[in-house]
């Protein structure tokens, strides 16, 4: 998720925190990192911090709505990754009960061990980027790209600006909900998924359409 300068940081707080820290973070749409464009960095941490107590409140390992990470090797995976950067919010993880609290961590650097792979837990990254073009080093994996900003032109709306490689799927203001609209594709880029889904255009994928030529011979 790219949060640019001039983006509401309590709103993007709340809606990130929504979506990342869903199912302690185990979903493949979960927002993997952020990109922080100018100071927004430094607006968001505090945000990010009163969102996930709003959330969870003060001990997320009693909230009804945190989860558990699904094993013991996955929880060790990603107990490795929490030293690759600042902790803002986060705490004691647990190994006994497979939790890990959720966690943002700041001053990450694009070629940390927790930029390297797909996270798939509650562990959310933000590196700072001087504007949105400039390269972050982070993985292209990904298959959306959301962008938090007050008002998007016509033009960005349309195709995004966006570093490279394009995604997938364009989004602004909200990460995640893309999937819940039946009218919008859902689906991957390489080994994220192939083909497009929902509605007529999962009929299209799981459909092999055959040509027929016939020219008269008079």
């Amino acid at each position: 998720m790219i949060v640019d300068t001039d983006a509401d940081p309590a709103v993007t707080a709340e809606r990130l925190v929504d979506t990342k820290f869903l199912n302690a973070g185990q979903t493949c749409v979960a927002p993997d990192y952020v990109l922080a464009v100018g100071d927004a960095a430094a607006r968001l941490e505090p945000a990010l911090a009163a969102a996930v107590r709003a959330k969870f409140g003060d001990e997320p390992s009693d909230s009804p709505l945190y989860g558990r990470i699904v094993n013991h090797r996955h929880f060790d995976r990603l107990n490795n990754l929490l030293a690759s950067g600042r902790v803002v919010v986060g705490g004691p993880d647990r190994p006994d009960a497979k939790y890990i609290a959720p966690t943002v961590l700041a001053d990450v650097s694009p070629d940390a061990p927790v930029m390297s792979e797909e996270i798939f837990g509650p562990i959310l990254p933000i590196i700072a980027v001087p504007d949105v073009d400039a390269p972050s080093g982070s993985s292209p994996r990904g298959t959306s790209r959301w962008r938090s900003t007050p008002s998007p032109s016509p033009s960005r709306r349309r195709h995004g600006s966006w570093p490279k490689p394009p995604p997938a799927r364009v989004g602004f203001g909200l990460p995640v909900l893309h999937l819940t609209v039946p009218s919008l594709p859902f689906g991957g880029v390489g080994e994220s998924g192939m083909g497009r889904y929902h509605g007529k255009y999962s009929i299209d994928t799981f459909s092999h359409l055959k040509a027929v030529l016939d020219k008269p011979l008079a």
